[in-house]
């Protein structure tokens, strides 16, 4: 296992260039099961998530191959079983994601519960709410099997907009008989950017970015070649990190349509940034101070299903609160365990007080200094990087395999702006 050794208090500056967006890319790398042709996937981010569900490709009999930077071949000819290795499932919760496809292909997926993050209760229901309605029989016994002799397109509402339920269903119906009506779905870029390669591959998905789509099932899809959208969640956690460092950055192929949600609430923070065609540009120095609602009022960052602040930003957001001077409530709505990582920003001198499982006030700016930590996740890991980077100090961070699971090479990648940061064996 591989720690962080960090030294704050250093701006960090220059040019960074977004990734690929993780939640877009493994839904998509799923999505070629859907098609015996092959399929080329571009900007494909290399860290832990993605490397695991190739190697599950390959336990299904298929090909991957990387063909170029970030750019990979899949070809899913013959796929000699359904099942999903218990041991890989479990180190990603887009393991889920084989059902949907698998279903649609053989008739067949059988799968452990997955892993990823504990953040709280993340139910699995819609998945299988959605997939019975279109003809799946599910059985449970250790494993989940799911069958289904055909698929049949159906009007159908989801009992809540779940990205990875959505996308299951997306890509069942998309071989399904018939014409399927899916309202109340998600509708986050990740999701947009799956409907939009299925499109590719010949499929007919229609009302793409709203909550309601229509797909018309088809017997047999294409290959295609498809390039995934830049990752909200990075060039988020980019933003904060410049702000509260106090340095000048510039983050190109940053898709900044996809960040007006993200501007709102950084704004409320004092955080400004401009963007020119598909770049941000982020000012050095900024006062960063909160900005009450009217009436004197504690302003509220919450966030909500797209387009809605996303949840995935929300411990970004709490550490660059803590930096800037005045009151804020972040209020999580859709997680009931993301917040207990406040603890550790307090342990380095931030004021939060941590009201319950969902929502946390935050009072700045609070000198923070370095200091021995855990990552428990993927967000709230790189939240310890950015509060360590503008920490007083020395900081370790262990357990940095969860932060690498959605950064790519992100300790190189900071030293490049100027970070004091170190990959060492632990």
């Amino acid at each position: 296992m591989h720690k962080y050794i960090i030294e704050g208090s250093f701006p960090i500056g220059g040019k960074i260039k977004a990734n690929g967006n993780k939640n877009a890319a493994l839904p998509c790398i799923t999505a070629a099961l859907l098609t015996d042709e092959p399929v080329i996937l571009r900007n494909i981010p290399e860290i832990e998530d993605v490397l695991v569900l190739f190697d599950i490709l390959r336990d299904l009999g298929c090909s991957v191959e990387k063909i170029g930077h970030h750019a990979f071949k899949i070809q899913t000819l013959n796929i000699k079983t359904s099942e999903i290795s218990v041991e890989k499932a479990k180190k990603v919760r887009a393991s889920i994601l084989f059902a949907g496809p698998l279903l649609a292909r053989t008739g067949k997926a059988v799968f452990p519960p997955p892993g990823g993050d504990v953040i709280g209760r993340r139910r699995l229901d819609t998945h299988f709410i959605a997939l019975n309605a279109l003809g799946a029989q599910l059985t449970v016994d250790g494993l989940f099997t799911l069958e289904a002799n055909k698929l049949v397109g159906k009007d159908i509402f989801f009992d809540e907009p779940s990205v990875t339920a959505t996308e299951n269903a997306i890509m069942a119906a998309c071989l399904a008989k018939g014409t399927t009506v899916f309202r109340n779905v998600a509708s986050e870029p990740h999701v947009q950017d799956l409907c939009n390669m299925i499109n590719l591959m010949g499929g007919e998905i229609t009302g793409i970015g709203s909550n309601t789509l229509t797909i018309v099932g088809k017997k047999k899809l294409k290959g295609c070649e498809f390039e995934i959208c830049a990752d909200f969640m990075e060039v988020g956690s980019f933003i904060g990190l410049a702000a509260v460092t106090h340095g000048e950055l510039e983050i190109t192929h940053a898709d900044p349509q996809n960040m007006r949600n993200a501007k709102i609430a950084f704004n409320k923070l004092g955080v400004h940034w401009e963007q020119d065609e598909n770049n941000i540009y982020v000012p050095a120095n900024q006062p960063l101070k909160i900005i009450r609602d009217m009436g004197n009022k504690i302003p509220i960052i919450s966030n909500g299903p797209w387009p809605n602040f996303p949840p995935d930003l929300m411990s970004i957001m709490v550490v660059v609160a803590t930096q800037a001077e005045g009151t804020v409530l972040i209020h999580d709505k859709m997680f009931d365990s993301r917040m207990f990582f406040v603890d550790k920003l307090n342990s380095m001198g931030a004021g939060i007080i941590l009201c319950d499982p969902h929502r946390a006030v935050v009072n700045g700016p609070g000198k923070l200094n370095g200091a021995d930590l855990v990552s428990p996740d993927v967000r709230a890991g790189m939240t310890m990087v950015i509060a360590a980077l503008c920490a007083q100090g020395k900081s370790t961070i262990q357990n940095v395999y969860q932060i690498e699971r959605g950064y790519e090479n992100i300790a190189e990648r900071l030293t490049n702006l100027g970070a004091k940061i170190e990959r060492v064996l632990d």
